[in-house]
């Protein structure tokens, strides 16, 4: 999928329950990651130990990990109706889709959001479609007029277990109508779409399902996100072998990026469902044993691996945003994300400025062969660690001969035209 260089894709997003939601949440979730960083990961060392990353690169990941997390822990959270909620009550849950709404607005107007935000509602089937669409209009009702009008910056409404284009078409005539019952802009509601039940990979006809979703949206879809567990349970799998890194997961995401290739929609992969949390707790008045805080350890940087494995996976395999369910997997998030790019930053570096400087003719840097794709590719790996945060933007000159400017075009053939002028 050609990347948009003009727009900031997320590298993760959180999802919770959206009774649970305050306007601080992100900054407790942060604050909540770095006391796990402490007692766990104290130093780089320990850090690079736990999750193998080389000593060279563990300085710099360690201390951008740090930084993330008291600067920016989330930069985006989802307030989940579905199954991070549970279906309750119809009086209930327009009591908390209301007061959300409340907390999300107090959030924008006090500067605390995460840069990107929204709702997840039920599913658009014959049972639960009149209470996905009540939930959504009472949140986005109250979120406006309590935000002075206004959306947050980067709202969307994420739509899950598609088994049917109209689903999507029916969330997007809803936005129609909210819209102008609360005077937004045309187009200013957008939505994401939960890949999760085999309709979604492949139609009832047997033809991709994903392009013909994007068209029902109207121009409203903004992402795509894999949904793991419900996925590979459609598909009969144990609960004992669902996992990211499955071989139907594989090929499903495989699907995604050539139905998505061309399209202005982002890809997500899924989460890791075991949870970096310790085994024991010490009762009040009372401290763990030796032993305890041994397992605990143990348990803690077990799941830290398990989780930046997956995420690596989701890299290599060109999805860079994926799901987080616990404050303790923002650690591993950062961690797998900036160890990505910088242990591959000074190879890249030297390719693309040799590229660059020859003007897209084939170039030979030690043993690895580029061509003009290999180029974009190049210029790809930049943009993604530029947008991530793993290389600051006032590094890019030194390290790819580029202007920012350059950089953000998106495109190594107007690069290199531009150069020939």
């Amino acid at each position: 999928m050609q990347l948009d260089a003009h727009r900031r894709q997320p590298i993760h997003v959180v999802y919770g329950g959206a009774h649970l939601f305050k306007a601080d949440t992100a900054a407790r979730l942060g604050s909540t990651a770095l006391k796990v960083l402490d007692e766990y990961a104290p130093d780089a060392p320990t850090l690079g130990w736990v999750l193998g990353i080389s000593p060279e690169a563990a300085d710099r990941v360690y201390a951008r990990v740090r930084d993330k997390l008291q600067r920016e822990a989330v930069e985006d959270f989802r307030l989940d109706f579905e199954d991070g909620y549970g279906n309750r009550p119809d009086a209930e849950e327009d009591g908390h889709a209301e007061s959300a709404a409340a907390e999300v607005a107090a959030g924008a107007n006090s500067g605390t959001l995460p840069p990107f935000i929204g709702i997840r509602i039920k599913n658009l089937g014959h049972e639960l479609r009149d209470r996905a669409l009540r939930t959504a209009q009472l949140f986005i009702g109250r979120l406006v007029k309590e935000a002075g009008g206004r959306l947050p910056a980067n709202f969307v409404v994420t739509l899950p277990k598609i088994t049917a284009r109209a689903q999507v078409s029916a969330l997007a005539d809803a936005f129609d109508a909210l819209e102008a019952a609360h005077d937004l802009p045309a187009g200013s509601l957008r939505m994401e779409l939960m890949v999760e039940t085999p309709y979604s990979i492949f139609d009832d006809r047997g033809a991709v399902a994903l392009p013909g979703l994007i068209q029902e949206g109207r121009g409203r879809v903004v992402a795509a996100h894999f949904g793991t567990y419900d996925y590979t349970a459609s598909l009969g799998i144990t609960a004992a072998h669902q996992h990211m890194r499955h071989a139907v997961c594989d090929f499903a995401r495989g699907v995604m990026q050539v139905a998505l290739a061309g399209h202005d929609v982002w890809m997500s992969d899924g989460a890791t469902n075991v949870l970096p949390v310790p085994l024991h707790r010490a009762a009040a008045g009372h401290t763990l044993t030796a032993a305890q805080a041994t397992e605990n350890r143990s348990a803690v940087h077990r799941a830290w691996r398990h989780h930046y494995d997956d995420i690596r996976h989701s890299l290599v395999n060109g999805f860079y945003q994926g799901w987080d369910l616990h404050p303790a997997q923002l650690v591993t998030r950062y961690a797998a994300v900036y160890a990505f790019f910088l242990e591959s930053l000074d190879a890249a570096s030297e390719r693309l400025l040799n590229f660059i400087a020859k003007a897209a003719q084939a170039t030979l840097v030690g043993e690895i062969f580029d061509d003009a794709a290999t180029g974009q590719g190049l210029l790809n790996f930049f943009l993604r660690a530029v947008n991530c945060g793993a290389v600051p933007e006032q590094e890019i000159g030194r390290l790819t001969g580029l202007t920012l400017d350059e950089l953000r075009s998106g495109s190594f053939v107007k690069i290199v035209r531009g150069r020939r002028t």
